[in-house]
């Protein structure tokens, strides 16, 4: 595909959608990240001389319905302080603001448009016709099939990568397609059922795949392990055995606890106890994984040249139980391996343990990431591709 990089911006009209989907608190933004993420792009644009109009969704508004507390008007206050120009917000039918070379506008949030999430042709025939280039930047919405994502790339007369939805590529790249090796999954999380698909994938892919939090216990019941009262599928288990044998005829490891940090209740001021996995019994609930576990986990992650980090390996919100999850948050900081990581839980456990700055690469994809990393060809992403063959032709 194209890159923002190749394609000449000075005084063109460009229109670049990014991901400005903050958590807002009465019309108040309390958490910038995603934003900031986008401004070396949009700093990018403007240098070269671009008149740039950013779009972007806000929230689940009824589309069609204004909803004032969506509005894209504080993050383009916001993007003032930031670019220290003027932002003006417009929304789609209104006359394009006037903007000279190196300005900025911003469309107001593309969800409150009818067809955006069905990737109706008239609204993406309407977006492309603001712009000379399309710049699809928004990693998290790639694997979405809507007007502001794909249909404005197949009418736009040139559409092309940005450089966030490139270096998320670019990563994930690094951990499935080109790797250094030996390669460590993690996969943690609750339930098997909602990672089945990543974990199948990656199988193939990694060389050792690590499975914590309530996963393993769907795992470790396939083993005919006592898990006590913990929480797993209980459907999924022929299916954990079936990939433990696939693990075996590709040569693969399958990582699983040793031990684990065991309570009656998930409370702060749980009374825990740190069990062999083969020692559990009657009303023991896995919350964590324990010593024994973690040793054996950080000699396998000091021999891993990739890392990739989804998901907790213990319910790490409540104290008692943080520790499996920090330590392994810590390992992968300091691993001198190639670490990628990505999902919700996992950015906050990376953030609650202040190793953010010493990963590698942090996706802020969410849904995208997870479906890339299942293997699935991104709706946006294919979008660009046959735009940029469409161009060879």
């Amino acid at each position: 595909m194209l890159t923002m990089d190749s394609v000449l911006l000075q005084d063109k009209w460009v229109l670049i959608r990014e991901d400005f989907n903050v958590p807002m608190n009465q019309g108040k933004i309390t958490h910038t990240a995603r934003i900031d993420a986008a401004l070396p792009t949009l700093k990018k644009a403007l240098a070269l001389g671009a008149k740039v109009i950013v779009m972007s969704h806000l929230g689940r508004p009824t589309e069609g319905t204004f909803d004032p507390l969506l509005s894209l008007k504080p993050i383009a206050k916001y993007l003032e302080t930031c670019l220290k120009q003027q932002v003006p917000v417009f929304a789609l039918g209104e006359n394009k603001p006037a903007l000279k070379q190196g300005e900025l506008a911003l469309l107001e949030n593309v969800r409150f448009l009818p067809g955006e999430e069905q990737n109706d042709t008239t609204l993406a025939t309407q977006l492309a016709a603001l712009c000379d280039v399309f710049v699809m930047d928004a990693f998290a919405v790639a694997h979405r099939s809507q007007a502001s994502t794909c249909g404005v790339a197949k009418y736009a007369p040139i559409a092309c990568a940005g450089p966030l939805l490139q270096s998320e590529l670019q990563a994930i790249r690094k951990v499935l397609v080109a790797p250094q090796r030996p390669v460590v999954a993690i996969v943690g999380g609750s339930k098997v059922s909602s990672k089945l698909k990543l974990l199948n994938n990656l199988l193939s892919k990694v060389d050792t795949l690590v499975v914590g939090g309530g996963i393993a216990n769907t795992f470790l019941a396939a083993m005919d392990l006592p898990i006590g009262e913990s929480l797993y599928e209980a459907s999924l288990v022929s299916t954990a055995k079936s990939l433990l044998e696939k693990a075996k005829s590709l040569g693969k490891t399958i990582w699983l606890p040793k031990d684990v940090v065991v309570a009656k209740t998930l409370s702060e001021d749980a009374s825990t106890t740190i069990k062999p996995c083969e020692a559990v019994n009657g009303q023991d609930k896995i919350f964590d994984i324990g010593p024994e576990s973690l040793a054996s986990l950080k000699t396998c992650l000091s021999q891993a040249k990739t890392i990739l980090w989804n998901g907790p390996v213990g319910v790490f919100e409540c104290k008692p139980f943080a520790k499996g999850t920090q330590s392994l948050a810590l390992m992968i900081s300091e691993s001198n391996a190639f670490t990628v990581a990505g999902g919700g839980d996992t950015l906050a456990a990376a953030e609650q343990f202040y190793v953010s700055n010493n990963i590698s690469y942090l996706s802020t994809g969410g849904g995208a990431f997870l479906e890339a990393l299942e293997g699935k060809i991104l709706p946006a992403v294919a979008a660009l591709e046959s735009k940029a063959k469409e161009k060879v032709l």
